[in-house]
């Protein structure tokens, strides 16, 4: 591992886009380099003072649900090559689990989220900033299998949710962030050119970092 600043790569898209096969498989090409992935879904807000109707009506695809702060503090830590206690959250008590996770430095560091690029003060610490491009049916899809197989929800409520929250939420907030990126990737992690150019990048800052 290099004494020298960590690469910072940000992957951000809507729900479903593929933002997270696109940073498992960025981590699976980068094999031999010290690599960390931090996701900005671990930063949902506590709501343990909240009754559980109150934390079941939480809109998670607003900015206000991430306890943004709390990301950017332990992101710098990391880019200082200092370990973290990164927290998890509990999708199924709709609040911040007491588990923590530890991470410890690296000289890339990938922090993937929906709503990633909303905050400035985090876009400004991303050395390349990525936007998974993907259809919304598609996305939609992803979202409704993994919701009910990992989260253990109903059909009926991801359905209401979508339509509710997600899909207003994501024209709102997520598809004007698209401005900010310096990758454009469509199709996710079907896109094996562009992941494959995006490697390339990566390797070209580490190679520089040497």
């Amino acid at each position: 591992m290099s004494n020298s600043r960590p690469v910072v790569i940000g992957v951000t898209g809507g729900s479903g886009s593929g933002k997270t096969t696109v940073s498992r498989e960025i981590i699976e090409r980068l094999k031999g380099e010290s690599v960390v992935m931090i996701p900005q879904d671990a930063y949902y807000k506590d709501q343990s003072d909240k009754s559980m109707t109150q934390r079941v009506a939480t809109n998670y695809d607003h900015p206000d649900s991430l306890d943004n702060d709390l990301l950017i503090a332990q992101l710098k830590e990391l880019v200082q090559r200092k370990s973290i206690e990164q927290p998890t959250y509990d999708y199924t008590a709709h609040t911040r689990s007491e588990t923590t996770v530890t991470v410890e430095p690296a000289d890339v560091i990938i922090v993937e989220g929906v709503l990633l690029f909303t905050e400035s003060e985090l876009r400004e610490l991303l050395d390349i900033k990525v936007y998974v491009d993907t259809d919304d049916d598609l996305r939609f899809i992803r979202r409704m299998q993994r919701d009910i197989i990992e989260r253990g929800r109903t059909t009926e409520s991801v359905v209401n949710q979508y339509l509710a929250t997600v899909k207003p939420m994501y024209h709102q907030f997520v598809e004007p962030t698209k401005r900010y990126a310096d990758i454009i990737l469509p199709e996710g992690g079907a896109n094996i050119v562009g992941i494959g150019m995006l490697e390339a990048q990566i390797r070209a800052i580490l190679d520089l970092h040497k």
